[in-house]
């Protein structure tokens, strides 16, 4: 089952805030959530996301599946076991995809020398390790766009034409260290043709405050556990990494 029309709901934000992929593709993403056409020319333009597509070679590669298998856009998003056997091996070779893409290579080696032990190519570990806009250099690494770029969850509590509004926990930073926080209230556009007819008490994804795909109860505890392991593995290179004050002390 293709993946193509999931990896465009999550990518389309981006590509139409010019941080990602080839210019213009958004009006080709929209086409393939929308009407599922234009796979071939969406899958072209996704494989162009300087991060994504690193990512989603790499996890197939792995178990020997198409990247835009279904499975391997759903690991990367949302989460799922295909990402339960990755090692650090394996995101070192991760690394050096990413460096072609634009990841300083200075960079990169600061990044392999402080490896976790359990890394995991899901996009809230890139977004809290390998860092928001490290690839392409369009967006500083703060914590404002660390939660907006991370693969959020929320539970909708009210739909307007337009506009829906979820409650969603919010990403906090301790010291140097990341979790999730109070819940919040955010107001996000709404496009019927991208999700059609949510309804209150639904839960949603969302990225870059653009609603993404709907949640059912497994995608929903997927998320949250990917997102919890996400974190803890980022956790352990913080403190050396310094991202939020000086690094600290190697042993």
């Amino acid at each position: 089952m293709s993946g193509i029309p999931l990896g465009a709901r999550f990518s389309i934000a981006t590509n139409r805030l010019q941080y990602c992929g080839p210019d213009g593709a958004d009006a080709l993403l929209y086409r393939a959530i929308t009407e599922g056409s234009d796979l071939p020319a969406a899958r072209r333009a996704l494989s162009q996301f300087e991060a994504l597509g690193p990512y989603l070679e790499t996890i197939g590669r792995k178990h020997g599946l198409d990247p835009f298998d279904q499975r391997v856009v759903e690991a990367y998003w949302l989460g799922n076991d295909l990402l339960d056997s990755f090692d650090r091996r394996d995101f070192t070779d991760l690394l050096e995809r990413l460096v072609l893409r634009g990841l300083p290579r200075t960079l990169a080696r600061r990044l392999a020398d402080h490896l976790p032990a359990r890394p995991i190519p899901h996009h809230m570990f890139h977004v809290s390790f390998v860092g928001v806009g490290n690839v392409t250099g369009h967006v500083p690494t703060t914590l404002a766009n660390m939660e907006a770029c991370r693969p959020s969850w929320g539970e909708v509590v009210a739909v307007d034409p337009g506009s829906m509004t979820v409650e969603a926990p919010s990403l906090v930073v301790q010291g140097d260290r990341l979790s999730l926080g109070v819940t919040r209230r955010e107001v996000l556009p709404y496009d019927p043709k991208v999700i059609p007819g949510v309804a209150t008490g639904e839960s949603v994804a969302f990225h870059w405050r653009t609603p993404a795909v709907r949640l059912d109860r497994d995608r929903l505890v997927a998320l949250r556990k990917y997102t919890e392991l996400s974190l803890a593995a980022a956790n352990e290179a913080l403190p050396g990494l310094g991202v939020f004050g000086p690094p600290a002390p190697r042993a």
